[in-house]
């Protein structure tokens, strides 16, 4: 069965998501806007093994924390869709600009379109 927890994070209090099934304990997360010590403590917490990284679109509360996350874990990022390459683009200014710290650039690894199906 799937599991998640919804962790708000940033200044914004968005809506980050971990999800995971509770027979593999393979898990991604989805829209990492940031404070990516609550998304590890959460992993942590449930006992899950991080495997991918989803974004459902490119503004900076939803993919602030992508770069970072995706480097230090080692991670492949699944979405947005490709016209969002513009705000994934914009990205670090973006998040400097909003008092946010540093966003690490980063292309996604698969972009997804219509009808797009993702697992874990």
């Amino acid at each position: 069965m799937l599991r998640y927890e919804s962790l708000p994070v940033t200044a914004f209090q968005q809506n980050c998501s971990l999800v995971w099934c509770d027979q593999t304990m393979d898990a991604a997360v989805i829209d990492p806007g940031g404070d990516l010590p609550l998304l590890y403590e959460a992993v942590k917490r449930h006992g899950v093994k991080l495997g991918q990284i989803w974004l459902t679109h490119g503004h900076l509360d939803h993919a602030g924390g992508t770069g970072e996350l995706a480097r230090d874990a080692k991670l492949p990022i699944i979405g947005p869709h490709r016209g969002d390459d513009y705000w994934l683009a914009a990205l670090p200014q973006q998040y400097s600009a909003y008092g946010l710290g540093t966003a690490l650039p980063f292309t996604p690894t698969r972009w997804l379109h219509d009808g797009d199906t993702v697992t874990v």
